[in-house]
């Protein structure tokens, strides 16, 4: 085999034995001595030198700059013919290029390099690597021109940002166009050539064009799934093969329903219209008339500010005009949340967290299926800035607005806005360094304001001139003064006196009973008024700790209570100058009112108030033998924590001076992963005939110390197979984007009630466009799992009707069956209605590059059910078939 038979075989050479490889190797030496006179050594890397003889100006050498180059076997200059031959373990570095290969021949004449791959054995090759700049490129052969840049490549297998293309043959026009031919695209791995080699899909293109780092463009092209052609097929396709966020169209899908007709639905355009700002947008349409669009932006400026913004507005039509099922609906949502680093200014801060829209959206709106959301029944909003002087005194000023609506009863409370400010505690008489002591020392006081304007309205008077009609606009300014001591060492004693102003706007004057309008005429009076009310406490408190032993050698070593009894006592007295009196009728009966009555903080208060609280906390605690034989002490675990009872006396009332006594406690089971809460409310007085509590002890009404008029427990109990040493369960990041997107619109961040299904949004992350599952078979002994319950018991006898209002069991798990396919249940009982509660399950297949997901709500007037199958990767996010069926919205 000659020099020149290799070049025009570009380097295909399959050597059979070691005799030919010796025989080849003693050629090059000979040639190398006799032409060059250049030593050889088994690893050879040096310039190449030009005869000094001037060459002709038709063309200019190739070594201008500097050639560096190695070979493992051999590396021989053929001075006749102008080519410089690397064999075995061959590479080549010109500028920017970088040339690997089993054999490499330079003709430095015609400045063409010819690189190929050879066969040691049946399981060595050595195939060319090609890079220049950036791009790289893994061919059987490449011939490449140094002075046109231009390069034909023989299958050749590259990346372009998680795009694996094989061709057949490419040809390099310049450094920003490759032409292909018979070429394979995938995001499902690398592609070798041949038949199916475990790819699970690919698209064959006939003719295309390769933008580096951007995108590829080709002819006709059509899918194939396991190396088998299917129907999928155009004329002409783009591929995009970057992953820097660039503007561009988002392929709808195309859908069907009975109520609605055939839908184009989530097609739009995407904007990137900066590396810290973007914007989506999304629209359907349906053969009805319905219509709906959405809006998506998030922003992101490092060291300073982040957040969200999300805008939908759906117009509905269900069924065709005329027909009896026929209604039309408007619904529309907006998300904004936004967070404010603290670098950027640590002394002021700004956030938004606003969930705001139709009552009725998460019921009507047809791209998306949140039931978390749907179950519960409020939608809060907020927006907040804050400024600290931390000059001394520090003061702290904040501007809070909020909305909460209810999608019940369509109502609306909202401030507009809040306005608070508090200045820190300071201590008169205290030194500026070391402990305060005493009861001088100790004094201090603060300042703190509050104005508010709030508005309670409804849904459809919202932003109409009649929101205002029931406005309430008020300040409240606050001055306690504190001061706290020991006594007898063991006492802690406390005092403090509490100053309040209130000014309030709409003053009210009730006149005298008009026998003419046979009615008391009520006048609001349009200015503002002050009234001021004080208080005074004083509190004793107490820790008492004992501990029972019962030895280190026993199981249970010790037990610990803690007591901590605590006494208070409260004087308010009357402000009775805030009161009028008018005449209500004819017969000259009176009535009492205060003109304070729409403060928005609260009237004067009327009766004096002499009352006593006493409250009790309890907390038990054990140590235990640690199973652990490594362990160096006992274990210390809770038995019972925070057992509390509370009461209080008023011994100024003249009837039912004392309060109901509330007892409430919890613990935690089975290493904190159980937690019971429970309380009750006990009253020591009986009820009438009518149910009316009266001025007399249960206990003498034939009763006991105490009636229970209330009474809950609340369970919470998560745990997996982890915990028991199984294989840690790894979190799709897909559905917990969704969850948290769940739970800051008020829904839940777990999915006791069920997943949200957002038909919108079906991105991956970058994680999981990779190879996220462990390379081991479609079983395995232990199988990961995940179980949550919730368990919730409320009791009513305020009037003694023994009731239990709520008896409810919530319940979700998720099971990995194999390690590619995960099934979910999310369901609860109502032990007093008698029937299950919304019910949902889930199916998912992990399809190595694609993903499967089926979501089913078998009954209730929510069921529907959900398919989806995609690729994984965001490049070809557009290849996907989903199907619905969704509820009843009506």
């Amino acid at each position: 085999m000659t020099f020149e038979q290799s070049t025009t075989n570009l380097g295909l050479i399959s050597l059979q034995s070691k005799f030919y490889h010796i025989a080849n190797f003693l050629l090059f030496l000979a040639i190398g001595i006799i032409n060059a006179q250049t030593p050889t050594s088994e690893t050879v890397s040096k310039k190449v030198l030009f005869d000094s003889i001037p060459q002709k100006e038709e063309k200019k050498p190739l070594l201008l700059a500097e050639v560096q180059y190695t070979a493992k076997d051999c590396v021989q200059i053929d001075r006749q013919n102008n080519k410089l031959i690397l064999f075995n373990e061959a590479e080549l570095y010109y500028q920017d290029i970088e040339l690997r290969a089993g054999i490499i021949i330079l003709d430095y004449k015609t400045n063409e390099v010819n690189a190929g791959r050879i066969e040691l054995d049946s399981t060595l090759v050595q195939y060319p690597f090609f890079k220049q700049g950036s791009n790289e490129v893994n061919p059987d052969s490449i011939r490449f021109n140094f002075d046109t840049q231009k390069a034909l490549i023989w299958n050749s297998k590259s990346g372009q940002n998680g795009m694996d293309i094989f061709a057949a043959l490419t040809k390099k026009q310049n450094d920003s166009v490759y032409f292909i031919k018979d070429a394979r695209v995938s995001t499902a791995g690398e592609l070798i050539g041949g038949e199916d080699e475990g790819i699970d899909y690919y698209f064959k293109i006939r003719k295309g064009k390769i933008i580096p780092g951007g995108k590829i463009i080709s002819g006709l092209t059509n899918m194939f799934i396991a190396d088998v052609p299917t129907p999928v097929g155009i004329p002409f396709a783009y591929f995009p093969s970057s992953q820097t966020k660039e503007s561009g169209f988002i392929i709808p899908s195309i859908s069907e329903s009975n109520l609605r007709g055939y839908s184009v639905q989530n097609g739009g355009y995407y904007l990137a219209l900066s590396d810290f700002f973007d914007f989506t947008l999304i629209a359907d349409y349906y053969t009805n008339g319905s219509y709906g669009f959405r809006g998506d932006s998030q922003y992101n400026v490092r060291y300073k500010y982040r957040g969200t913004f999300s805008f939908r507005y759906e117009n509905l039509i269900n069924e065709a005009r005329g027909l009896p099922d026929y209604s039309k609906s408007t619904v529309f949502n907006v998300r904004w949340n936004h967070s404010k680093d603290s670098k950027s200014s640590p002394n002021s801060t700004f956030s938004a967290s606003v969930n705001f829209g139709s009552s009725d959206y998460y019921r009507q709106s047809v791209n998306q299926l949140n039931s978390p959301n749907f179950l519960n029944n409020n939608l809060s909003s907020s927006i907040s800035y804050s400024k600290t002087f931390p000059e001394y005194p520090r003061v702290n000023i904040s501007l809070t607005s909020t909305m909460s609506q209810n999608s019940q009863s369509k109502s609306v409370n909202l401030t507009l806005p809040t306005f608070q400010a508090n200045m820190e505690r300071i201590y008169p008489f205290a030194p500026k360094l070391g402990a305060k002591k005493g009861f001088f020392q100790n004094i201090n006081f603060q300042y703190s304001s509050r104005a508010e304007n709030r508005i309670i309205t409804t849904e459809d008077a919202l932003f109409s001139p009649n929101m205002f009609d029931n406005a309430k606009t008020g300040m409240k300014h606050s001055i306690p003064l504190s001061t706290n001591f020991k006594l007898f060492k063991y006492i802690s004693m406390s005092t403090s006196a509490n100053y309040e102003e209130i000014w309030t706007q709409n003053l009210v004057r009730f006149s005298d009973y008009n026998s003419d309008l046979d009615v008391a005429v009520k006048d609001t009076i349009n200015k503002v008024g002050t009234f001021r009310q004080y208080n005074l406490s004083a509190s004793l408190g107490t820790t008492i700790y004992g501990t029972f032993n019962f030895g280190e050698n026993k199981k249970i070593q010790s037990i610990r209570h803690t007591i901590r009894p605590s006494i208070s006592y409260t004087n308010r007295p009357s402000f009775e100058k805030y009161y009028d009196t008018y005449i209500v009728d004819a017969d000259g009966n009176t009535a009492e009112y205060t003109r304070y009555k729409n403060s928005l903080f609260g009237i004067p208060s009327k009766s004096l108030s002499n009352s006593m609280g006493i409250s009790l906390g309890n907390n038990f605690e054990a140590k235990v033998k640690d199973n652990d034989s490594t362990a160096t002490g006992p274990k210390k675990i809770i038995l019972l924590n925070n057992l509390n009872l509370s009461t209080s006396h008023n011994f100024a009332a003249d009837t039912l001076r004392w309060s109901p006594t509330r007892v409430s406690s919890g613990f935690s089971l089975i290493k904190n992963k159980m937690i019971i809460n429970f309380g009750a409310t006990l009253d020591p007085y009986t009820l009438n005939e009518n149910n009316l509590r009266i001025n007399k002890y249960h206990i003498t009404n034939g009763g006991g110390l105490f009636r229970m008029t209330s009474a809950n427990v609340n369970m919470s109990y998560s745990f997996s197979s982890s915990e028991l040493g199984g294989n840690e369960e790894e979190e799709d990041d897909s559905n917990e984007r969704v969850q948290k997107e769940s739970a800051s619109s008020g829904g839940r961040e777990d999915d006791l009630f069920g997943r949200a299904e957002d038909f919108t949004d079906r991105r991956m992350t970058d994680s999981q466009d990779s190879e996220s599952v462990p390379a081991y078979p479609s079983y395995r002994t232990k199988i990961p799992w995940d179980i949550n319950f919730a368990y919730s018991l409320t009791y009513n006898n305020s009037r003694g009707q023994k009731d239990i209002s709520n008896n409810s069991l919530m319940f979700s798990g998720n099971v990995d069956l194999t390690p590619k396919w995960k099934v979910g249940l999310s369901s609860g009982y109502d032990f007093k209605g008698e029937g299950f509660t919304y019910t949902q399950l889930r199916f998912n297949r992990d399809l190595s590059s694609w993903r499967l997901n089926f979501s089913w709500v078998p009954f209730s007037e929510r069921a529907s059910w959900n398919f989806f199958i995609g690729i994984k990767s965001g490049l070809l996010s557009d290849v996907k078939y989903e199907k619905q069926s969704l509820p009843n919205r009506r």
